[in-house]
């Protein structure tokens, strides 16, 4: 009996692991040669850029995605900012748990954004409806269970 020697895993240039498994639109993986869904492209955007994408992967019920973008800018952002991006990554986590039906997941990561968040509301940088955010986040976190509309990134 031959067993099967598992491949090595992929790595970046940093040596960091990456896992090349296509997902499904929630970001969960999907067997290899499945088709899954695009992955984020890895760039620079600017605050508008990253805010406009993100949403569109949010309204395309893709919150994976919408973190992925959120986070990249997290980890680019200037540090009287990285606390808000990375609230807004947490809401888009805290999002695609609760589509996945974990509800603790969605209170628990979903509350810690908002609190992140919540310290940029008189400021609103980016035009970002901090107040809406955490209101919907509050929502979420209350009922997680429920029906939950995507929420809007910005002030309309």
């Amino acid at each position: 009996m031959t067993r099967e020697v598992p491949s090595a895993r992929d790595r970046d240039a940093l040596g960091r692991a990456e896992n090349s498994r296509p997902r499904d639109g929630l970001g969960r993986p999907l067997p290899h040669g499945s088709a899954g869904v695009a992955r984020v492209e890895a760039r620079e955007r600017t605050p508008d850029e990253a805010l406009a994408e993100a949403q569109e992967y949010l309204d395309a019920e893709m919150p994976f995605h919408a973190h992925e973008v959120l986070e990249e800018q997290w980890k680019r952002a200037p540090e009287p900012e990285r606390a808000l991006w990375q609230g807004l990554a947490q809401l888009a986590v805290g999002l695609t748990h609760q589509r996945r039906g974990n509800s603790r997941g969605a209170v628990s990561v979903t509350s810690r954004g908002a609190d992140a968040v919540e310290r940029y509301v008189a400021i609103a940088p980016h035009g970002i409806d901090v107040g809406g955010l955490v209101l919907w986040a509050r929502a979420l976190a209350a009922r997680p269970d429920g029906e939950v509309p995507v929420p809007s990134l910005r002030l309309v």
